[in-house]
């Protein structure tokens, strides 16, 4: 089997300095897990769970439990695959060599375009609290301000993007801790002037699962865009001294904090604040420091949820412009996007994806208000196929990379779990047919995933021409 990182980013698993056709090497393990968690901890986390709350009420904790055993499970499989054979192009180059080139097609564009939906959704939600500190600045100027400035950031070389989102993603794993410890406080009524809220809000109007299982799984959509972005850290492994060190360790460090950051931040939320109004203001983070009486932490939450959104939007402009630069490679993009600086950064693949940003800017003029509920729709259903095609590729190249002794990180339980995970993606497919809005948006991904295999047809057809 062909080692897919030796055309994505040079020699694997070596430190020479990129000669003109390969990518940086500039990224180290610190800076892989906190990519993971800064990519992760974005629009999703601090804006989305609002969403989610207020769609499934206090049972969005079952939603979140689903979807974060899936994520464990998937992360472990692409780990798995990433450490054996890394790639730029990741579990879009496992699909090509698993399944078929036109699974690699189809998986990798559809990525490309879920994370340009991500890039609004985080920009939006980062230039209305800005928007609201400064009310002559609209809403679209802050959030040309912030394109202009990361794309400087993303065309510069790997290891200052990769150094500026450590010290970023550090900066939200530190307040996401303390947030998580001031709400318990507050739970139990420890902080002064405040009275316990205990369990009144976890069982309050309506119980438990006030919108029944009609709104778990309507919630499961927006959970799943919220756990999105993890993976990142297989892309962007690639870049690092040594991809598959890199990959094992970064994966198994990233899969449990993700998980208790989420489901620790969601179920201090669900205790504090009433189901009904968790999507409103700026975002259920604000609203429970409000709670806590105390002086500034409010107006301090609003800085590091807009410090959140814009490190997830340099994240994932990183990982767009790297998945257009593999998938090129490979002959399914503009020969155009494989265009390398001196430095080793994919310059054109960086400004396609700057250019979405700005088409993002537009939508922020256009559609201020309803933007941001739109994409945080349509990105979670993207997700669900991602995760097919990376569950798919897991259960066929295993035995391949057993054969040929490449495993450092092995799937639990293979192939039962593999098996279970796909179950449990279909379930929630099946679940999600049932709420209006969702089904929408997964009949809108299944045409999106037909017109990307028609494109793929039709270029092939034109080759062989």
């Amino acid at each position: 089997m062909s080692d897919p990182s030796t055309s994505d980013s040079g020699a694997p698993g070596t430190g020479t300095a990129p000669g003109s056709d390969a990518l940086g090497r500039g990224l180290k393990v610190r800076h892989l897990t906190m990519m993971g968690l800064g990519s992760a901890i974005g629009a999703g986390l601090f804006l989305g769970t609002g969403v989610g709350i207020a769609t499934a009420g206090p049972a969005v904790l079952l939603s979140y439990v689903l979807a974060g055993l899936a994520v464990v499970f998937i992360m472990r499989m692409l780990g798995e695959m990433g450490s054996a054979l890394p790639s730029t192009g990741s579990f879009a180059e496992y699909a090509r060599l698993g399944v078929g080139n036109w699974a690699g097609f189809v998986v990798g564009w559809l990525y490309w375009f879920m994370l340009v939906m991500v890039l609004g959704a985080e920009i939006t939600g980062a230039s209305a609290i800005v928007s609201n500190w400064l009310p002559d600045v609209p809403q679209w100027v802050a959030a040309l301000v912030f394109v202009s400035f990361f794309a400087v950031v993303n065309l510069a070389r790997v290891a200052n993007f990769g150094e500026f989102e450590f010290w970023f993603a550090a900066i939200k794993v530190a307040v996401i801790i303390g947030f998580i410890l001031l709400g318990a406080l507050l739970v139990f009524g420890l902080l002064p002037n405040t009275e316990p809220v205990g369990f009144t809000n976890l069982l309050g109007d309506g119980g438990f699962m006030p919108n029944g299982f009609a709104g778990v799984a309507a919630g499961l959509l927006v959970v799943a865009f919220a756990f999105g972005g993890i993976e990142i850290v297989t892309i962007a492994a690639a870049e690092s001294h040594d991809p598959r060190r890199a990959i094992a360790t970064a994966v198994r460090s990233v899969v449990w904090r993700i998980g208790v950051f989420y489901l620790g931040s969601v179920l201090i939320m669900v205790l504090v604040l009433p189901w009904e109004g968790a999507d409103e203001g700026n975002g259920p983070f604000v609203a429970v420091l409000e709670r806590a009486n105390l002086p500034g932490v409010a107006g301090f939450m609003e800085l590091v949820v807009v410090i959140a959104l814009l490190s997830a939007f340099n994240a994932n402009i990183y990982a767009t412009s790297r998945m257009a630069f593999s998938l090129s490679r490979r002959g399914d993009g503009p020969k155009i996007m494989t265009q390398l600086s001196r430095s080793g950064v994919p310059r054109n693949a960086v400004l396609l994806s700057v250019f979405f940003g700005f088409v993002s800017v537009l939508l922020n003029w256009w559609l201020p208000d309803q933007l941001l509920g739109i994409l945080l729709n349509a990105v979670g259903a993207a997700l669900l196929v991602v995760w097919t095609f990376i569950i798919v590729s897991h259960i066929r190249l295993r035995p391949r990379l057993e054969r040929e002794g490449a495993l450092r990180v092995k799937m639990w339980l293979f192939p039962w779990l593999s098996y279970l995970t796909l179950a449990m993606l279909a379930a929630f497919v099946v679940l999600m047919m049932f709420d209006t809005t969702a089904r929408q948006q997964l009949i809108a991904t299944a045409g999106l995933c037909v017109l990307l295999g028609a494109i793929y047809v039709v270029r092939r057809r034109l080759r062989r021409s």
